[in-house]
């Protein structure tokens, strides 16, 4: 078997933070024409950089595989769309964005956050790997190129457009294998004081609360504030503040700019530099004892299911989200346990998920089921869940919460 380096620093990878088995692509749902045809299963094992600390997934799988057609539509979550709009009005007010300024994101999505620039008479393009989500975008009056990021398409942008005074990349830092070469990209495409902010769940977080569902091959990397820093600095940049945020389970939004940039760093990114040494996630026993944990989550919640239906109460999930796919997989949950998963998309429904083979119902569904619990697969959107489907407390349903533990809401 050949060895495996770190995709930020090269050095060999020799020690284990999580391994999850052979998993199918967690947004690869089945239609139900191909329904008897097998799902694909590739190994799913995240590991630790002895030198930089990255956690990641080798990529087994080719972007092209993953993301050239996407079933993941931002604009689904309201509660995202809302955070996009005050990261908006927050970014043209501090950096005093006018209809001069230039606004790139990269991996834009269906236009969910560039739409709110474009209704300030701001200029702005979104780069899109995905064509069919691509083509949302423009109905919202978001200019999009379908291409994939690094230095090559930045270059590109920057000749045709000029340099981008903002940019902005939202989740998307941890889908990228050649993570050396799409962070290039953003030293390219940058103003000599332009600023870029990544938006990313943080691995503090995630070890803290278990929240190993977020551990999927589109997810090529978990990232920690340490890590990014060796990776930018690098490649061009530094990082200048660092804003906590509650989206994802808790997130980072790390803003950088170009490394001879006149900005000055934040008491914040001191404070967050400071929690992740406390952590000890500069050392590797900060990575250590994370799989018995992962386990014990994965015990509690089968035997609260099995429980569930030895007394005869139907289970069914919301939210047909990459993490549940991961989860329900792991704990080997199928519709035995499950017997369907509801969701706003219209792009799932009528769809199986990968794996567990559990149907993808409309939400319309839900009040002829009449479930007993309903199991909140992302989990990071319960308040939202909970409060939109709050009619099933009618006839005496109850929500699960399966991370940080199995919890049933009062």
């Amino acid at each position: 078997m050949s060895r495996l380096h770190c995709r930020s620093c090269g050095t060999e990878l020799k020690h284990s933070f999580l391994d999850l088995g052979h998993t199918p692509l967690a947004n690869s749902y089945v239609k139900k024409e191909t329904v008897w045809t097998a799902d694909k299963q590739y190994p799913l094992h995240a590991r630790v950089c002895g030198n930089c600390f990255l956690v990641q997934v080798e990529d087994v799988v080719p972007p092209e595989d993953i993301f050239s057609d996407y079933a993941y539509f931002s604009s689904y979550a309201s509660s995202w769309v809302e955070h996009a709009r005050n990261y908006a009005e927050s970014a043209i007010k501090r950096f005093d964005l006018n209809e001069k300024s230039f606004v790139v994101e990269v991996a834009s999505n269906d236009g969910y956050l560039l739409q709110h620039f474009v209704k300030q008479s701001i200029q702005v393009l979104g780069i899109e790997p995905a064509a069919n989500v691509a083509a949302e975008a423009r109905k919202k009056s978001v200019p999009t190129t379908v291409a994939f990021f690094g230095r090559e398409t930045a270059l590109k942008v920057r000749a045709d457009h000029g340099p981008a005074d903002l940019m902005a990349a939202n989740n998307v830092l941890a889908h990228v294998p050649d993570i050396n070469d799409f962070v290039a990209g953003f030293e390219a495409l940058l103003s000599d004081e332009g600023v870029v902010s990544f938006e990313f769940p943080s691995l503090l977080n995630l070890i803290e609360n278990v929240q190993f569902d977020t551990i999927y091959h589109e997810h090529f990397s978990y990232l920690s504030l340490f890590a990014i820093e060796k990776c930018f600095s690098r490649n061009g940049l530094k990082v200048f503040d660092v804003e906590e945020l509650s989206t994802h389970g808790g997130s980072y939004r790390v803003w950088a700019c170009k490394k001879n940039a006149d900005r000055g760093e934040t008491d914040n990114l001191k404070k967050v530099r400071q929690r992740e040494k406390a952590a000890k996630l500069d050392a590797l026993v900060g990575y250590q004892n994370f799989e018995p944990r992962a386990q014990k989550l994965r015990d509690d919640l089968l035997a609260f299911l099995r429980r569930a239906k030895a007394e005869g109460k139907r289970v069914i999930g919301y939210g047909a989200a990459a993490k549940g796919n991961t989860l329900l997989n792991y704990c080997g949950i199928d519709q035995e346990l499950v017997s369907h998963v509801a969701d706003l998309n219209p792009h799932k429904q009528n769809t199986l998920l990968p794996g567990s083979r559990i149907p993808v119902i409309s939400p319309d569904e839900i009040s002829d089921i009449k479930p007993d619990y309903i199991l909140i697969l992302p989990w990071n959107l319960k308040t939202e869940i909970s409060g939109s489907l709050a009619y099933v407390r009618n006839w005496g349903c109850r929500f699960v919460i399966p991370v940080p533990t199995t919890e049933v809401l009062a």
